[in-house]
């Protein structure tokens, strides 16, 4: 029991000791880093944190510093740059905070967090500092560029930011782009944008856009303006109507810069009036002419003239408007059935058809070829149109184109009845 109890307590002195020894060699230990310092990403503006976890610290004092710009930010709890931006926290166990408040684009670089061992100890975190893109001014093409038609232009866009932004340009209109004189894209990339032989088609504004995954993406709109001379399109030249009525004449005319557009009649330049009425509808560079002239009168048929001139040139286009009789009611028409399959008594059935356009005009006149009659209902034979005469008087049939055959025939008739009558149409 003696020898036991000895063993016991011999052990539990060796515990003791063995304790007392780790306590001692953790006291006594060099201060060192328990996590590396990791690279922080932040906004331009924004707020950032750099953490440094450091153990067994003791006495020793935690620095911050700045390597790229070699400057001392604080050292223990105290702030030494005069940087109002900076400060730092402990949270009263190992790990020490630098904060960066409204971060620059000066910031950004490599930051050591230091312990003021013998030897000094150390590590390096770093901050990157993303800035959104930003399209400068003075670089780029300005906001609006006039240029010659079928002349070139280049267009420039400049910005920058961090990344690098990408520039891309497009229409504001989503129409397609033409590079390379035929190529057409939709979206084309890189900061100068050449347009070769420019037309009137693409006259417009140009969109630059300037991205690097940092938002807000940026853009600029740029107005090409393409200058020319005018043009006029006369839809139809001749126009009729009756007097006393109203009638609308229209040119379409292009230009740019944009034209002054007038008419003109007999030299005069018609203004508003209760007798003239003016409209011109304009689209970019087209316009839509229209003059209504009220209650047309004699006087008024003549020449019109549309006139469009601008800084470039000056072109105009001319209407003639001429008089047409009123339109009346048109006659009833009355649809003639053929009876050629049936024979008339005595009568020869002739089999050649009649032609609609052969068809005579048929006129009934008495036998003193004065009076005319009225006609009885016409018969169509292989003869031709046969009209029996009317109750005052015999008739006969007066036509023209007739085939030789039948003009014989017909003579012969005539003749055998004692009245003849042929009259040519």
């Amino acid at each position: 029991m003696v020898v036991k109890r000895k063993q016991h307590n011999r052990y539990l002195a060796i515990g003791i000791v063995y304790i007392a020894t780790i306590i001692s060699q953790a006291m006594t230990d060099d201060p060192r880093f328990a996590e590396p310092i990791p690279n922080v990403t932040v906004a331009l503006g924004r707020d950032a944190s750099l953490p440094c976890v450091v153990e067994n610290l003791g006495t020793y004092k935690v620095a911050w510093i700045h390597i790229d710009r070699q400057m001392i930010l604080t050292i223990h709890r105290h702030v030494i740059s005069r940087v109002p931006r900076f400060s730092v926290s402990h949270d009263n166990a190992k790990t020490w905070l630098l904060h960066v408040s409204s971060v620059q684009k000066e910031d950004r670089g490599y930051y050591m967090c230091q312990v003021n061992t013998n030897p000094m100890i150390s590590q390096v975190g770093y901050l990157q500092v993303v800035v959104p893109p930003n399209i400068i001014d003075a670089e780029s093409t300005q906001s609006t560029v006039a240029v010659r038609e079928n002349q070139n232009i280049s267009l420039t866009c400049k910005a920058d930011g961090f990344p690098t932004p990408k520039i891309m340009w497009r229409r504001e209109d989503s129409q397609a782009i033409t590079v390379e004189r035929r190529k057409k894209v939709n979206v084309y990339d890189g900061e100068q944008l050449n347009l070769t032989r420019i037309s009137r088609t693409e006259m417009g504004a140009y969109l630059c856009i300037a991205t690097n995954g940092v938002p807000p993406s940026v853009s600029k709109r740029i107005i090409v303006d393409v200058e020319f001379s005018p043009m006029i399109w006369v839809p139809n030249q001749l126009v009729g109507a009756p007097a006393g009525t109203d009638v609308t004449i229209d040119c379409h005319t292009e230009a740019y810069p944009r034209a002054i557009s007038y008419w003109v009649y007999d030299n005069v330049m018609l203004l508003p009036t209760k007798k003239y009425g003016t409209e011109t509808t304009e689209n970019s560079y087209r316009a839509h002419m229209k003059l209504s002239v009220r209650n047309l009168q004699p006087g008024d048929f003549g020449n019109y003239r549309c006139i469009s001139k601008n800084s470039l040139g000056e072109t105009e286009g001319s209407i003639r408007l001429y008089e047409i009789p009123m339109p009346s009611t048109p006659p009833r028409a009355t649809e003639m059935k053929s009876n050629s399959n049936k024979e008339s008594a005595g009568k020869r059935n002739i089999s050649r058809p009649i032609i609609p356009d052969e068809r005579p005009k048929v006129v009934m006149v008495s036998s003193s070829e004065k009076d005319v009659l009225q006609p009885g209902p016409a018969v169509e034979t292989g003869l031709g149109l046969y009209t029996p005469p009317g109750p005052q008087g015999s008739g006969c049939v007066s036509m023209a184109r007739w085939a030789v055959p039948q003009f014989a025939a017909v003579i012969l008739h005539c003749f055998l009845s004692g009245t003849f009558s042929l009259s040519q149409n």
